[in-house]
């Protein structure tokens, strides 16, 4: 009992267990149908072009008891692996790339387990078609013979491309490239190539034809865009050539030649036929149809022709010859033909020369004496000259022409037929000239034009020229320059002027002469042409330096030319500077220069130009000179009287000096004066005045003109003045009040007189003139009348006082102004002269003209401003 009762709860639990293992139910996949995302994969599609990692399904199944699932994929052996699945989820993903051409199904085995159970199915996924192969042409490469003979339309070649796409993406149609310049055209759907309606092959023209053909699928979707391929190839298509054309003659046109020396049976020339069909050309028979007239037979087989009777037995010159080439099939029948003209002609042999002939026979050289230059166009009459040549027809054809210096002569005729005079004519006159040549030669050639030999002759033609006076004498230059020293004696050679003439004889003889304003001096040898001067000429630079006159050369016809020379006369040192005065007194206000000045009278630098120098004075230490300008001044530490009358007991001041003046030519010539000046400091006001007077204290006619000019323009001013007033009041009876106020002029003081109105534009000419800065204005009355009370006409202004009366120079010494070399400063004012009689005049007149201005002012009744 022990026993049993052990046993009993193993046994309980046992089939308990078998209970609960019979009761657990299989997993199973859901079946959601054909468009599916999900489920067992059953009915699965795929395009081909799906890229890999693309999720392209998920597996779904279930536990009935509820217990988490898992899924599988496994493929059978030898199998490609295309997808892989995630355990847990049942992800499924495409891992290697489809391709519908290599396989379109794939066959899967799907499981789903619940730990327990594992359930297992087989699926097939179809792998659905992508436009992505192109087409592809079979049984490449095309090449096709097609006879030349082949109608239009007809089919020659069948093209085929295969796509191994389904449905649009394998259908393919075909074109042609270039369809408008090929022959042909292809049916778009069958491939089927054709000769185009209306045109036909030909050998002769076109051998071989190409023709590019395009296959073209019908396009289709490729990674979700539209795409459509292509492929070309190329067809060779080989035109094979048929008879259909007739032989024709190559080298045409014929020519043959039968010279006086061929011998009978001799070949004349060969004419050369070929089949016009090339490619199977057929043998060529020839046989003359006409024109031989028994004097010429042809070869049948080499189409060569030859003369059958010697040439003096021909009765014709020119012969033309009908030749027939016909094609000679395999069979042996004659069927196409073609024929040509040969023309023979019979010529006599060149075996002459072209020959020159004079007055005597044949000549080889012809001889001519004449003048140089003769007219253009002129014949050569002396040379009688005559070609001939014994040939015939072209042979006796030959040209004729001169060789020798061209442009001079030319010959006339210059192609020649059988015989012909020769004429010479003068080209070119001004070539034919005696200085240039004593002798012309020339080769007179005569050569043969279309001969093969080429025969030619030539014959001497010597012309010998005589002189003519045909030149004119020329000098070596346009222009000479000569030079020669004033102090040159008379008879004394001053240039050579060279002329030529290069004619012969006395014509080349020259004679020189001159002419002219400049030639009283000189003189000419008449045949070595040096100048030279007169005897008894004597040359002075100082009174003329140039002179320029012509030469002329001349010869015994008269015929001469000209050319000028130019002599110069060149200055010697022959004078010494010369003083005005060899005493001379100067005035020397302290602090201004005086000036000396001594002149040479040579003509040239250095001969004329000066330096000063003080030879002696006492004391040596007082003055001072400029050598070039001759100016005197003292020393810088003399300012004043007082310091020279420390320096000398001499009260009057009035110093000698030796000065001396000296040229720079060679030798050198000099000259001494001597100097007084007295010395004096400067007195009177600065102004214009005074420096007038300064400066013509030593010509006292100077002042005198000066002051006399001024006070007649002073007249006329007044006058002019007047005249206007009194016109201007006669116009209108009414009184106009003056539109213008005058300002009063104020009034100097009556112990000064203004002289500024006295100016002097360039102090240090001798010709001063005065330019007056004040003038005397007149009133104008625009609305004046004859009531108005007309002033009175001026008196004239007295005549200026006749000059003063140069006293003699004496001791006691007169009335002086300093003079002052450099220009004046118009400031310096100084009293003129109580000696002078035109300063009371002059201030007469202008204290009278002021009046009268205030006379007027007041009958007007202008205000003063």
């Amino acid at each position: 009992m022990k026993h049993v009762r052990h046993f009993t709860p193993s046994l309980f639990l046992s089939l308990v267990h078998v209970c609960l293992v019979q009761a657990n139910y299989a997993p199973y996949f859901f079946d959601n149908g054909a468009r599916s995302t999900n489920g067992n994969m059953a009915l699965l599609s795929l395009s081909e072009d799906t890229p890999v990692g693309t999720h392209v399904y998920t597996l779904n199944g279930t536990d009935p008891e509820g217990d988490p699932v898992t899924y599988d994929l496994t493929y059978e052996a030898g199998s490609r692996r295309y997808f892989s699945v995630d355990r847990n989820l049942g992800n499924v993903t495409l891992i290697e790339e489809l391709d519908r051409e290599k396989e379109d199904e794939i066959e899967v085995i799907v499981s789903i387990s619940d730990g327990l159970s594992t359930v297992s199915e087989k699926v097939r996924i179809l792998v659905m078609d992508a436009n992505d192969e192109s087409p592809e042409f079979i049984n490449t490469p095309y090449i096709v013979e097609v006879p030349e003979n082949t109608p239009s339309s007809s089919s020659i070649f069948k093209i085929e491309a295969i796509d191994k796409d389904t449905g649009s993406g394998g259908s393919i149609t075909y074109f042609l490239q270039n369809i408008h310049t090929n022959k042909f055209t292809i049916d778009r759907h069958s491939g089927v190539l054709r000769i185009k309606p209306g045109v036909t092959l030909d050998y002769e023209k076109s051998r071989t034809h190409f023709v590019v053909v395009v296959a073209k699928d019908g396009g289709g979707k490729l990674r979700g865009d539209n795409k459509v391929f292509s492929a070309t190839t190329t067809v060779t298509i080989n035109v094979e050539d048929v008879q259909d054309t007739p032989p024709m003659f190559i080298g045409t046109p014929y020519y043959g030649y039968v010279y006086e020396d061929t011998l009978a049976g001799s070949e004349v020339l060969t004419v050369v036929a070929l089949d016009g069909d090339r490619g199977k050309p057929n043998s060529i028979h020839y046989c003359i149809v006409n024109g031989s007239e028994g004097s010429f037979e042809i070869s049948n087989t080499t189409g060569a022709i030859s003369v059958i009777k010697s040439p003096n037995q021909l009765k014709k010159e020119v012969y033309e010859l009908k030749v027939k080439a016909s094609e000679v099939s395999q069979e042996g029948d004659i069927s196409e033909h073609t024929f040509a003209m040969v023309t023979i002609r019979v010529v006599d042999l060149n075996n002459h020369p072209p020959t020159f002939y004079g007055e005597n026979g044949p000549q080889n050289r012809f001889e001519l004496t004449m003048y140089e230059h003769p007219p253009e166009g002129e014949i050569l009459r002396g040379l009688k000259i005559t070609v001939n040549d014994s040939d015939q027809g072209a042979n006796a054809k030959f040209n004729l022409r001169l060789v020798g210096p061209g442009g001079i002569f030319r010959v006339v005729p210059q192609t020649v037929l059988n015989e012909a005079q020769v004429t010479i004519i003068v080209e070119n006159s001004a070539a034919i000239d005696y200085e240039s040549f004593k002798v012309l030669t020339f080769k007179l050639l005569a050569i043969e034009v279309n001969t093969p030999e080429k025969f030619s002759s030539t014959a001497d033609v010597v012309i010998r020229l005589l002189d003519t006076n045909d030149n004119v004498p020329k000098f070596s230059s346009d222009y000479y320059i000569a030079r020669i020293p004033e102090n040159s004696p008379g008879g004394s050679n001053v240039v050579a002027v060279t002329a030529t003439d290069p004619d012969s004889g006395l014509w080349g003889e020259i004679k020189y002469s001159i002419y002219g304003t400049g030639a009283d001096l000189f003189l000419i040898h008449p045949s070595t042409g040096i100048i030279y001067t007169q005897p008894w000429a004597v040359l002075d630079a100082e009174v003329n330096s140039k002179y320029n006159f012509y030469v002329k050369a001349e010869d015994t016809d008269g015929k001469y030319s000209l050319a000028e020379v130019f002599i110069t006369v060149l200055d010697v040192n022959d004078h010494s500077p010369e003083f005005n005065e060899n005493i001379q007194e100067k005035t020397m206000i302290i602090g201004s220069p005086v000036k000396i000045e001594a002149i040479d009278q040579d003509a040239e630098e250095p001969n004329n130009i000066v330096d000063y120098s003080i030879m002696q004075a006492d004391p040596a230490n007082v003055f001072d000179i400029d050598q070039s300008t001759g100016e005197i001044k003292l020393k810088s530490y003399i300012r004043s009287l007082d310091i020279i009358h420390n320096i000398t007991n001499n009260k009057d001041c009035i110093w000698s000096l030796v000065v001396q003046a000296k040229d720079r030519g060679s030798p050198s010539f000099s000259t001494t004066a001597v100097l007084k000046i007295d010395i004096t400091e400067e007195t009177l006001h600065k102004g214009p005045m005074a420096t007038f007077l300064m400066q013509t204290k030593d010509n006292p006619m100077k002042a005198l003109g000066v002051l006399a000019g001024v006070m007649g323009i002073m007249v006329l001013i007044t006058i002019m003045i007047s005249t206007a007033m009194f016109w201007r009041n006669k116009r209108s009876n009414r009184v106009m009040p003056v539109r213008r106020i005058i300002k009063k002029r104020q009034m100097p003081p009556s112990r000064t007189i203004r002289m500024e109105w006295l100016k002097f534009k360039r102090p240090s000419n001798a010709a001063e003139k005065f330019v007056v800065e004040e003038d005397v204005k007149s009133l104008h009355n625009e609305n004046s009348n004859n009531n108005v009370q007309v002033l009175p006409v001026p008196p004239a202004a007295p005549l200026p006082p006749p000059p003063p009366a140069l006293a003699p120079r004496g001791d006691a010494p007169g009335w002086r102004v300093p003079t002052v070399s450099g220009s004046l400063t118009p400031k310096h004012v100084i009293k003129p002269p109580k000696k002078k009689g035109h300063s009371s005049t002059h201030n007469a007149l202008v204290s009278e003209l002021k009046m009268r201005f205030e006379k007027r002012n007041a009958a007007f009744g202008e205000p003063h401003i």
